[in-house]
């Protein structure tokens, strides 16, 4: 299994950054191959330009193309997630998510804005036709922090972020798996047939 992990925060060290690296860390225990992405890997220029060809884009585009699944994590500011991710959203292929299963992660500063997932990020996710979007994990400033040896996470949100994150595991391992190419002749050649 693959994912793709894409982190929208503009920041060096955030919290919904910290989130998505405690994600990766379960699921790559769990053999999962993750590919990591942010907004801060990509130029400026060509996320404010919306340049579809840029090398960076380009290979987002392939890397989300081959991926059975997408982890997506957010600061949220002003009631919608970060700027920069829905302009590198939009940069992506009409339908880039298609088949793809979506776990999205947000963080913000207060409870006030916990629906920003459903409301903002969501319908975004739909639109590039992804296959599945799950209820998602939300996380304010009082079950976050960070100290000397990483980011701290309360009880609840651990248990809930472990939760969400074994439902995408499933969601994964459900999916039909690709076979490589030649695979499926090889196996009919080597099969033992009796009539």
């Amino acid at each position: 299994m693959r994912v793709v992990s894409l982190s929208g925060s503009p920041s060096q060290q955030s919290r919904s950054g910290g989130l998505l690296d405690w994600s990766r860390r379960w699921l790559s225990a769990r053999g999962v191959e993750v590919v990591g992405f942010g907004v801060r890997d990509f130029a400026a220029e060509d996320l404010l330009h919306g340049r579809f060809d840029s090398p960076q884009v380009i290979e987002l585009a392939e890397r989300v193309r081959e991926a059975d699944g997408l982890l997506v994590a957010t600061p949220v500011y002003k009631a919608a997630y970060s700027g920069a991710l829905k302009t590198l959203l939009d940069l992506l292929p009409e339908r880039a998510l298609a088949r793809q299963v979506v776990l999205p992660l947000a963080t913000a500063g207060s409870p006030a804005h916990l629906l920003a997932l459903d409301y903002a990020l969501k319908p975004v996710l739909a639109a590039l036709k992804a296959e599945e979007v799950l209820q998602g994990v939300f996380a304010d400033d009082a079950q976050t922090r960070y100290q000397d040896d990483g980011l701290w996470l309360a009880p609840e949100l651990e248990q809930r972020l472990e939760g969400a994150l074994e439902q995408f595991y499933q969601a994964l391992a459900r999916r039909p798996q690709h076979l490589q190419p030649g695979q499926l002749e090889r196996q009919l050649l080597g099969a033992r047939w009796s009539i």
